[in-house]
């Protein structure tokens, strides 16, 4: 996604091992902020972030911040599916209308030098459909292709997704800067 842009990257991986930060936030903006200035701080470099995760509207917004989470750390997604069915099932029956949202931040020196949001609308099907993707790909249904994220290449599904669009903006910025970056 960052193809042609003027940066070298650079992966946890390639450092030496930092913890994870808490993310106590309570927005996907929040994280993406907290964790991007947290791990600049510990590698002394600019560095990106980002924090995701699927919100439905007949559960008030749940999973949330805390996708990677539902129900708790170790569930599989699977179980995140039954339980998502469950409470959309009621009765009475709640609104199965959800979006993928993903917050991004660059940070560097203590400072926030960007920040992007990318979001994809669609709704929860009625049972998982397809083995690409990942995470909650399989239960997110996106009306204009009329297939879960799970049942598209992983190029049509970055041509529309969250994650696609917020890292489109920061590619597009990346190219904007002045050479002496």
């Amino acid at each position: 996604m960052l193809a042609g842009a003027p940066v070298e990257l650079v992966t946890l991986r390639d450092l030496p091992p930092i913890a994870e930060p808490a993310e106590t936030g309570l927005t996907f903006e929040e994280n993406a902020r907290l964790k991007a200035l947290y791990y600049s701080a510990r590698s002394g470099m600019t560095t990106v972030a980002e924090d995701s995760g699927l919100a439905i509207d007949g559960m008030n917004g749940e999973p949330g911040v805390h996708s990677a989470r539902f129900l708790r750390p170790d569930a599989t997604y699977p179980e995140r599916f039954a339980e998502i069915f469950r409470r959309l099932e009621g009765p009475p029956a709640r609104s199965r209308a959800a979006r993928f949202v993903c917050a991004l931040t660059v940070a560097d020196e203590g400072r926030i030098l960007f920040e992007a949001r990318g979001v994809i609308e669609g709704e929860i099907a009625r049972e998982a459909r397809g083995a690409g993707g990942f995470g909650y790909d399989p239960i997110f249904y996106y009306p204009p292709y009329n297939a879960t994220l799970a049942e598209v290449s992983e190029e049509a599904k970055l041509a529309v997704a969250h994650r696609g669009k917020a890292f489109r903006a920061l590619a597009s910025w990346l190219t904007q800067l002045p050479e002496s970056r």
